[in-house]
């Protein structure tokens, strides 16, 4: 075969495959223009998109999820309400089981997403509300094999659901909401930035359009713990593993992670050192550098004299109606 007559094949058959490859590429449901936006139906470009069998819409996906979870209720006592991104089940009332959805849930859900969240969890989770310890502790077996270590209510990742003694008040849901958004925002973040700001949305409130954490029961103990010389280092608690920080002195590290995140909030200042960690999540994993940074002190021994001296003036002072009933876990 001459050089000439391949060269002639190759031109001829360029265009075809040039043609051929932009068809898969159109047609693929990996492409940039068949994407399709549950919410829109239209596709990355603007312009209806192809919508793969894969991929069902938001509301199918509930109407599914409530269809699988009503067969395991475990009595006709139990409301389902769906409330995105979450699916809230309760066994109080329903008018009662729709209020706590609409006044906690989604309240908590808003607010949370206008200051820190951007991303909704992965899956849909479950909130059971269950209305007494009784019912708590009863269900929380049947349901999941669990025997609660804490009377107000938890976070089970596992499980794929906020599991809660509502009879205990709203303050721990909207602490345990916390912890499914910071998973899906900022995996990395570090026990005591995810348990401070969930402990300080316990005691919560609307202060100009914004979730705003109040002084609680939590203080007491801290400020006793500081008089007693007992409070780490900030550097100590920032860098604290998991398993440290939830065993070793497990009642301090809340507290103080709370309140660390209250003079913040209070210094107009916790949202901006969210926003600073999180993007310098990779180079400070502690978020020790940052809290430097958005505080603007280098002594950080002077700092916390100076904030162990401001906490010793805070007292349980609910001035300001609270949202939510005060204790949580």
């Amino acid at each position: 075969m001459s050089k000439n007559y391949q060269r002639l094949n190759i031109k001829l058959l360029a265009p075809l495959v040039i043609l051929f490859l932009i068809f898969i590429y159109r047609v693929s449901p990996f492409s940039m223009s068949s994407y399709v936006n549950r919410e829109t139906g239209l596709g990355q470009t603007g312009r209806p998109g192809l919508v793969p069998a894969t991929m069902p819409s938001r509301d199918a996906m509930f109407a599914q999820h409530v269809n699988d979870l009503k067969k395991r209720l475990p009595s006709a006592e139990f409301t389902v309400i769906v409330q995105p991104p979450f699916v809230v089940v309760g066994d109080e009332p329903p008018a009662v089981v729709q209020q706590r959805a609409e006044n906690t849930v989604k309240w908590a859900v808003d607010r949370l997403k206008q200051d820190f969240f951007t991303r909704d969890p992965q899956e849909i989770l479950d909130i059971w509300l269950f209305k007494d310890a009784a019912s708590y502790e009863k269900h929380t077996l049947a349901l999941f094999g669990d025997k609660p270590d804490t009377p107000y209510g938890y976070y089970a990742s596992a499980h794929k659901a906020l599991i809660m003694n509502i009879a205990t008040g709203g303050g721990t849901l909207v602490h345990e909401i916390v912890h499914p958004f910071m998973e899906a925002n900022f995996p990395a973040c570090p026990a005591w930035l995810n348990e401070g700001l969930g402990s300080l949305y316990e005691q919560c409130g609307d202060v100009n359009g914004h979730i705003h954490g109040f002084t609680n029961w939590r203080l007491a103990g801290l400020q006793q713990a500081i008089k007693a010389g007992k409070v780490p280092a900030f550097k100590t608690l920032t860098a604290m593993d998991a398993n440290t920080f939830y065993h070793d002195g497990k009642g301090i590290n809340y507290s103080q992670a709370r309140y660390l995140c209250y003079y913040l909030q209070e210094q107009g200042l916790l949202i901006k050192f969210y926003q600073e960690f999180h993007t310098q999540q990779r180079t400070d994993p502690t978020g020790y550098k940052s809290l430097q940074k958005v505080l603007g002190v280098r002594d950080m021994s002077g700092f916390q004299t100076k904030w162990e001296q401001y906490v010793l003036t805070l007292h349980e002072d609910f001035a300001l109606k609270p949202l939510l009933p005060p204790r949580g876990a």
